[in-house]
């Protein structure tokens, strides 16, 4: 009988050396970066590997499902742009490239799972982008990646954030767009505007310029003067439904605050 055929997997290019070594480009900041990305890649050129001097590596938007223990080799890399494959998992020679500023991991298949611990030696690392893909809980290595100003954690699943992540001392920068948080229950109690508060306090104080800082301030008072408000117009609008004997009751509207609903940046 003829063996069975298993799900075809994506042959995608061959990358050889040389084609490789026209892909070199020089940033405008002296960096030497391989550019390999939307080039139907599905698996982990070997021939790259002769490159490992390279200081920044983009094989974003191609269809790599993983990524070898050799990427360790690239020990000069301080850009690493992966985002936009099926990446399932990231293997833990990452951790090894310990000079790596930036780490785009967007849309993939990640889940916590797939992230290891290893991930914590990154303690340079300032970027790290994980929008749009599986995670529904955090790893609580993050913690421990202290220069860290920017996360994207946008269209994932999470239901919150763990403290440690939120106080990360230099963090300037926290997208967390579209994920299933639970939504504040009092709307009639300016229930957006709570939420637009909690957004406000992503960013620790001690990161923020003295103007920055008194814009914030001024911002939550106002906040909160809305949510009194709202309150306030609540009961009235409750009292002046009560039926009151031998009083003739007048048509009342109640006006109450409909911001639209956009994501507060």
């Amino acid at each position: 009988m003829p063996k069975k055929k298993g799900p075809k997997r994506p042959k995608g290019t061959k990358v050889t050396l040389a084609m490789a070594q026209n892909r070199i480009r020089t940033t405008l900041d002296g960096k030497r970066r391989l550019d390999l990305s939307n080039m139907g890649i599905a698996s982990f050129p070997k021939s790259i590997l002769k490159l490992s001097d390279v200081e920044e590596l983009d094989l974003s938007r191609n269809v790599l499902r993983s990524l070898p223990d050799a990427v360790g080799r690239f020990q000069n890399l301080r850009w690493l742009d992966v985002h936009s494959n099926r990446l399932e998992k990231v293997p833990p020679a990452v951790g090894s490239l310990l000079k790596l500023v930036h780490l785009n991991l967007c849309n993939n298949r990640l889940t916590a799972d797939g992230l290891p611990r290893e991930l914590a030696q990154l303690r340079v690392l300032r970027n790290l982008n994980l929008g749009l893909n599986a995670l529904e809980r955090l790893p609580g290595w993050l913690a421990a990646l202290k220069e860290l100003t920017e996360i994207g954690l946008f269209d994932n699943r999470l239901k919150g954030l763990p403290d440690a992540v939120v106080k990360l001392p230099k963090i300037q920068r926290l997208n967390v767009k579209r994920n299933p948080f639970p939504e504040p229950t009092d709307e009639a109690a300016g229930g957006r505007e709570v939420e637009r508060e909690r957004g406000l306090l992503l960013v620790p104080r001690q990161v923020m310029c003295s103007p920055c800082r008194e814009h914030c301030e001024h911002e939550r008072e106002r906040i909160r003067q809305l949510r009194e408000a709202a309150l306030a117009a609540a009961s009235a609008a409750a009292a002046a439904r009560r039926p009151r004997v031998g009083a003739v009751r007048s048509q009342q509207t109640v006006s109450t605050d409909t911001q639209a609903d956009t994501p507060w940046k």
